[in-house]
Order: C-alpha cells, then structure tokens, then sequence
C-alpha cells in the first residue's frame, strides 16, 4: 500500500469518526439513525459510482 493511500485512510476514519459524533448528539432513536446512516450511505455510493464511470477507471 502506499503512503498516500494510508494518509487517505486514516483521513476517511477521521471524517467517519466526526460525523458519527455529530449524528450521536442528535440523540435519535436507533431506526432513525439507521435509516439516515443508510441514506447517506446511498448519496455518497452513488456519487463515488458516478465519478468511477465518469474517470473511466
């Protein structure tokens, strides 16, 4: 693995670890929180596919 994608791995845990404490404060319920992990889930599912066919890789 090279260095750069090691950066960018520990960059995305951070980026998780934040939203995740920031979800959290909402204090919603667990279905809440699931349902809206998953939508976002989606969202950026999606716009990581719609680059990747874009770039051609």
């Amino acid at each position: 693995m090279m260095e750069g994608s090691l950066v960018q791995i520990v960059a995305l845990l951070g980026w998780l670890i934040l939203a995740g404490s920031a979800l959290a404060s909402f204090k919603l319920s667990w279905s809440k929180a699931l349902k809206m992990s998953l939508t976002w889930l989606a969202i950026f599912g999606g716009v990581f596919l719609l680059f990747s066919y874009v770039s051609g890789g």
